[in-house]
């Protein structure tokens, strides 16, 4: 049985929860709470699965992978059916491109830690905070709203007619957009992916909410 260590808040962990969801893998969820206590990641215990203390953490028999993107290709190449980057170098390129949009450029500047740092050790409000999450969210949903215009051939997805690890990593920073009260009316196609997705069991029950965690 694979093991997922997971915060039902942590968008990261949520793509891991999705990516096994879309695979059909069935798995244990150890709670990692990231703020009760000072954060259980920094607990002994954590430490030994993650020294960076970050969720997610994927067990698989005697390996662990860390990063979330790491699990994500990690599932597709060991459990390959359905498959969720495209078969074709270029198109795994392509929806590379778009989940590291979300991944690399809104996701690190936004997450917990970074949040905490700008309201605690740098003196911001919350206002300040959350008026910082929506520009970088905003700015990243203008390079994929691009991005998407552009495809010749666009299906329901991202890319094409069945998700992808770029739908994977757009859905969570949809829900973390949404808390933020960023605006998505000028995103007319990630919503319209957001509306496909949520469609579907996979991304339905990798839902913070449905989490066993969820607060």
């Amino acid at each position: 049985m694979l093991k997922l260590y997971d915060y039902f808040r942590s968008s990261a962990a949520y793509r891991a929860r999705i990516a096994l969801n879309l695979k059909g893998l069935e798995y244990d969820s150890i709670p990692v709470h990231l703020t009760r206590g000072g954060g259980e990641q920094f607990g002994s215990d954590y430490s030994a699965v993650n020294p960076q203390h970050l969720v997610p953490a994927l067990v698989d028999g005697d390996l662990t992978v860390n990063q979330s993107m790491a699990i994500i290709e990690y599932l597709d190449e060991v459990y390959p059916d359905p498959a969720i980057l495209p078969r074709d170098a270029a198109g795994r390129a392509h929806v590379r491109a778009l989940a590291q949009i979300v991944a690399c450029d809104i996701h690190p500047v936004n997450n917990l830690r970074i949040r905490k740092y700008i309201v605690e050790e740098l003196g911001c409000s919350e206002d300040q905070r959350d008026t910082w999450m929506r520009h970088w969210i905003t700015k990243g949903f203008e390079a994929y709203e691009a991005f998407l215009a552009a495809q010749p051939n666009r299906g329901r997805f991202s890319y094409g007619d069945t998700p992808s690890m770029a739908d994977i990593c757009l859905i969570p920073q949809i829900f973390n957009a949404r808390a933020a009260k960023a605006d998505l009316d000028p995103f007319p196609l990630i919503r319209a992916v957001d509306e496909a997705c949520q469609a579907l069991p996979a991304f339905q029950n990798a839902h913070p909410s449905k989490q066993p965690d969820s607060e």
